[in-house]
């Protein structure tokens, strides 16, 4: 299945913490997936399951950073939009 960066509707109701979960999930799952497969790399369905988690998470990565900012340095942007949100304590934990 390739990469389908379109967001469906129910992907713009979530919440800014709903994604991060989302993301977060998924990046464990990956992970955990990748070190299965040092060892059983023969497993195709590992492997399957490996790839659709790693676009599902690059779909919430990308849906997050469209919607609330850039989650790390490597995000595209048309500015740097690191510093357009209030920090933590200055009330911007949401």
């Amino acid at each position: 299945m390739p990469y389908n960066c379109v967001i469906n509707n129910h992907e713009n109701n979530l919440t800014k913490a709903e994604l991060m979960n989302l993301i977060q999930s998924y990046a464990f799952a990956v992970n955990d997936l990748a070190l299965y497969l040092d060892t059983h790399g023969d497993d195709e369905k590992a492997l399957a399951l490996h790839n659709e988690y790693t676009r599902n998470w690059k779909n919430y990565v990308d849906n997050y950073e469209r919607r609330f900012g850039p989650l790390t340095m490597y995000c595209p942007c048309n500015s740097w939009r690191w510093i357009a949100n209030p920090w933590p304590w200055e009330g911007g934990n949401d």
